[in-house]
């Protein structure tokens, strides 16, 4: 595929992966997202009414 190179190491396994942005940045946006969100998906959230009074607090938000 034009844009992306392996990187293996000594036994031709591999490793890592090199990935041209100007081809191939939007991909790899969404897969980074996808990433992190899974990582977050045990985290306990954040109710809306929370963060709304701490916005109106910091002056961030006007009621």
């Amino acid at each position: 595929m034009s844009g992306i190179q392996f990187v293996t190491d000594e036994k031709g396994r591999k490793v890592a992966v090199q990935i041209d942005l100007k081809k191939h940045g939007a991909v790899l946006e969404d897969f980074w997202d996808g990433l992190i969100s899974e990582s977050r998906r045990k985290e306990k959230g954040i109710p809306f009414a929370k963060i709304k009074a701490d916005l109106v607090k910091r002056g961030r938000l006007r009621e």
